[in-house]
């Protein structure tokens, strides 16, 4: 097994994204406020394939590929309008992409089309050291790993496949000998609540970039008593907050938009200021699911989120640039006018704006509140 290093210096992942576009000459500059012309993050789910043993949270996923699947050519394609339409980020996912043949190619035609590329996998089989060095020879940036659980048994338990944790830790010191950088994904539910704190101490010992901590949108019924409470929900984001103030890596929220809410609250506090509705209207606008973010599925159908299961059309039939931008429903969940309840009255609507994701998994509708925010904001009489 190979050895995981202990923590060292590193340079964050978005500093690696600015250094390299300031190496290449690009004037291709980002900002919260170009979110309706360009994401800054497309993630494509390449295939729904995986070579071992489905778990419940995974029951969509198959042993054999899809033959909707986008073809390689479809996929430069793809690479070729991301590029023209200057997305910083393009992340690659599964399913398993390393079932995929044309993987490697792919990766290295986005590195061509200077398009940064991540990678997130799961510890099946395919992903061997060798594996590891070839992805970095083509150009890719990062990849991404799950990690559910501090210890063998709770991580093994969660995925439901025996060995997976020794699996990821190994894969962790592949990376690590490679110099690839190292993502840490989490999905955070009633199961491993608990092991919050040990997680945030176990990644300390790792040279890992980021965290991306994924709040649970259920998927179905079954799911509904893994869901923290609003409660639990600011629980976490003190944990987090007072995590990222130490940690040598970056901490992000999926589907935790109201984590922005919070921040806002504590600077406000730091500066000795009461975090009123006012200063919270004054922030920068968010950036969250159809604002900086779209997800495309293994056939090409275009989502804001890919836990909100409303299609906005699909890059095999119209353009990327044009589905993100003059999409109604893109369109329409970028307008904060939209949102009912308390995240239509929240001041931090713009920086915030709730799950959508969850919004729709709970009630049917994607603009309804995130009761999963604990924030109740005061109601405003106007004459």
């Amino acid at each position: 097994m190979s050895t995981i290093h202990l923590q060292s210096p590193s340079v964050s992942f978005l500093e690696k994204v600015a250094s390299q576009r300031a190496a290449e000459g690009s004037s291709q500059v980002v900002s919260a406020r170009d979110f309706r012309s360009r994401p800054l993050q497309v993630t494509w789910e390449m295939t729904k394939s995986i070579s071992w043993r489905a778990t419940p949270d995974r029951v969509s996923s198959r042993s054999r590929p899809d033959r909707r699947e986008l073809s390689t050519a479809e996929a430069f394609h793809l690479v070729d309008q991301i590029a023209e339409l200057g997305v910083p980020l393009l992340t690659l996912t599964g399913g398993d992409p390393l079932s995929r043949l044309d993987l490697l190619p792919i990766v290295k035609y986005a590195c061509r089309r200077s398009v940064l590329t991540s990678l997130t996998l799961f510890p099946t089989p395919l992903l061997t050291q060798e594996k590891i060095v070839e992805l970095k020879e083509c150009g890719l940036l990062r990849i991404g790993l799950w990690m559910h659980g501090s210890t063998n048994a709770l991580h093994d338990r969660i995925t439901g496949v025996a060995g997976s944790y020794q699996r990821t830790l190994r894969a962790i010191g592949w990376c690590q000998e490679a110099e690839l950088p190292i993502q840490i994904n989490t999905t955070l539910t009633r199961k491993n609540f608990h092991d919050l704190n040990p997680m945030i101490e176990l990644l300390t010992r790792f040279d890992v970039v980021l965290w991306s901590i994924f709040f649970l949108v259920p998927s179905g019924p079954e799911q509904m008593a893994e869901l923290l409470t609003a409660e639990e929900h600011e629980d976490v984001f003190a944990r987090l907050h007072r995590a990222s103030e130490r940690v040598h890596f970056q901490v992000k929220t999926m589907e935790g938009q109201h984590y922005q809410r919070y921040l806002l609250q504590q600077r406000g506090r730091k500066s000795r200021k009461r975090a009123s509705a006012d200063e919270e209207a004054w922030a920068p606008e968010g950036m969250h699911d159809s604002k900086s973010f779209m997800f495309i599925n293994h056939t090409g159908e275009v989502y804001p989120s890919r836990f909100l299961p409303l299609s906005a059309g699909n890059v095999t039939v119209e353009p990327l640039a044009a589905v993100y931008r003059n999409a109604t429903l893109f369109a329409s969940l970028r307008d904060s006018a939209m949102l009912k309840g308390k995240c239509g009255r929240c001041p931090a609507r713009c920086v915030c704006g709730g799950s959508r994701a969850r919004a729709y998994a709970l009630t049917g509708d994607a603009f309804a509140e995130d009761s999963c925010c604990a924030y109740q904001p005061q109601v405003r009489i106007t004459s």
